[in-house]
């Protein structure tokens, strides 16, 4: 059997469902989505899609430090943008993180909880 480890920091924000930040299987971590929320506060601080991306990315940044991972490990990540005019921007937040070009899901959808702007979820190797 292959043990499975949940991922929690208190420096990404805590689930808003029954799920958790992050799981570890066999070596490989897969993230919950990330929305903009600023874990010292519990709030949505940042409006433009650039802030929230920024927001995004450090909760993401958390979560796979925790898990004993970053994000040049990050093999794919999935992401949802409540605009797809957003798009152009977004990329220009996600390059700066992502520059190993993990494969990658973008599309739009109709809502994101809490009414952020962009959603993003990753799968990464772990050191």
């Amino acid at each position: 059997m292959k043990l499975i480890t949940t991922v929690a920091t208190p420096n990404a924000p805590g689930a808003i469902g029954p799920y958790s930040q992050a799981k570890v299987y066999n070596g490989i971590l897969y993230s919950s989505g990330q929305i903009a929320i600023n874990p010292a506060t519990g709030n949505v601080e940042e409006s433009t899609i650039e802030g929230q991306t920024l927001q995004v990315m450090k909760n993401l940044e958390a979560v796979l430090m925790e898990g004993g991972s970053s994000f040049a490990n990050v093999i794919k990540t999935t992401c949802f943008l409540a605009n797809i005019a957003d798009f152009g921007a977004f990329n220009q937040v996600y390059g700066q993180y992502f520059t190993s070009k993990p494969a990658r899901s973008c599309v739009a959808v109709k809502d994101l909880p809490k009414g952020v702007l962009v959603e993003v979820e990753v799968i990464a190797a772990v050191d």
